[in-house]
C-alpha cells in the first residue's frame, strides 16, 4: 500500500504534538489502542538491570544470563532448573503489583471513549489496571497460562491457569510472597535454582510436559478466549470503519510490526476521518501517505500519557 519504505517524523514540538493528540481524542468517536512492550517498560517492567539482578543474580552467575528476555530462550540442564527460572519470571511479570500507574493513566484517558485494546504484551496489565476484559485482545499469549507442549490431541485448543502451581514453585525455591503478591527474598534463606521434581508441571489432559502459552512457534494455542477476543476486535474495527477513529500506538517496536503498526497505518490510510497517534521514544514515525493525519510523539510514554490527561 505504501509506495516508499522510508518514513517521516513530524517536526512539531512536544507541546504541539500533545495538544494535537488531546484534540484528536476529544473529537474521536472511538479509540483503538495498540500496545507493545514499550508500554510495559514505561510501567516499570524492565527486563535487565537492577530488577533482574535482584531476583536472578544466581542464574546470571551460573549461566551468564544477563536479562529476563534472553533467559527465556536458555536451554537449562533439566526441567527442575527450567521451571525455577520460569516461576520467578512469571511471578515477577504477571502476579506482583504493577510497578507504577502508567496503565491506570492510560485507562483514565480512554475509559470515557468507545475503545478497544490490541496488544502483544503478555503481562495482563490491562485487566489488572481496570480495563474492560471484553475490550481486550492479547494476541501473543499470557504469562498466567500454561499449555501442553504437544497440544494436538486431548489438549488441543486448551490453556491452563498457572497461578497456584507457580506460587508453589516460588515458595519451594525459598522466596516468600507478600499479601499483595510481592516477591520477597528472606534474609535467612538460601534461594534454590531448582524446583522439586514433583512440581514440574505436566498437562492433565495428555500427560505431556507443560510449556508457556506464549507465541514462539506453530504449537502456540489460540484457545476459545483468544478466538472470542479476536472476533470482538474484528467486529469493533468493522463497526467503526468510516468514523472518526484514533489509532493510538504505544511502545510498538520492529519485532512484530504486522500485528499493530502496519495494520494501523493501513487503516488510517483507508479512512480519511482517522488519526494515527504514535508515542515511542526514538521510534515515533509514520509513512508519508498518512503524515497529515499522524501525530508522532518521540517521548517517554508515561510522561506523554500524563500530559495528555491534563485538562
Amino acid at each position: 500500500m505504501f509506495e516508499e519504505i522510508f518514513v517521516d517524523k513530524v517536526n512539531d514540538s512536544y507541546e504541539e504534538s500533545i495538544a494535537k493528540a488531546k484534540k484528536a481524542f476529544v473529537e474521536a468517536d472511538a479509540v483503538v489502542v495498540g500496545a507493545g512492550s514499550g508500554l510495559s517498560t514505561a510501567a516499570g517492567y524492565t527486563y535487565a538491570g537492577e530488577r533482574f539482578d535482584k531476583y536472578f543474580s544466581d542464574f546470571k552467575k551460573e549461566y551468564g544470563i544477563r536479562d529476563m528476555y534472553s533467559g527465556g530462550f536458555y536451554l537449562f540442564p533439566d526441567r527442575e532448573t527450567q521451571w525455577a527460572w520460569w516461576a520467578r519470571h512469571i511471578w515477577l511479570n504477571r502476579y506482583v503489583p504493577i510497578p507504577n500507574n502508567t496503565y491506570e493513566i492510560l485507562h483514565d484517558l480512554v475509559k470515557g471513549k468507545d475503545y478497544f485494546v490490541l496488544t502483544t504484551n503478555v503481562d495482563h496489565c490491562f485487566q489488572r489496571a481496570g480495563f474492560d476484559r471484553q475490550r481486550l485482545f492479547y494476541t501473543q499469549g499470557d504469562y498466567g497460562l500454561f499449555q501442553s507442549s504437544a497440544p494436538f490431541g486431548a489438549s488441543a485448543g486448551k490453556t491452563y491457569d498457572n497461578e497456584a502451581i507457580v506460587r508453589k514453585m516460588i515458595l519451594a525455591e525459598g522466596f516468600e510472597i507478600g499479601d499483595n503478591g510481592e516477591l520477597i527474598i528472606p534474609q535467612s534463606a538460601e534461594i534454590a535454582m531448582r524446583v522439586p521434581t514433583e512440581l514440574v508441571p505436566y498437562c492433565p489432559d495428555d500427560g505431556e510436559p507443560m510449556t508457556m502459552n506464549l507465541r514462539s512457534d506453530d504449537t502456540f494455542v489460540e484457545d476459545d478466549g483468544w478466538h472470542k477476543a479476536a472476533e470482538r476486535y474484528d467486529e469493533f474495527i468493522r463497526r467503526h470503519g468510516g468514523l472518526k477513529i484514533v489509532y493510538f500506538e504505544l511502545g510498538v517496536g520492529g519485532n512484530t510490526p504486522v500485528i499493530i503498526k502496519y495494520p494501523f497505518w493501513r487503516m488510517t490510510a483507508e479512512n480519511k476521518a482517522a488519526k494515527y497517534i504514535c508515542v515511542n521514544k526514538g521510534e515515533a514515525m509514520a509513512p508519508r501517505e498518512i503524515m497529515k493525519r499522524a501525530i508522532c510523539i518521540d517521548a517517554d510514554i508515561r510522561q506523554a500519557l500524563m500530559d495528555m490527561s491534563i485538562a
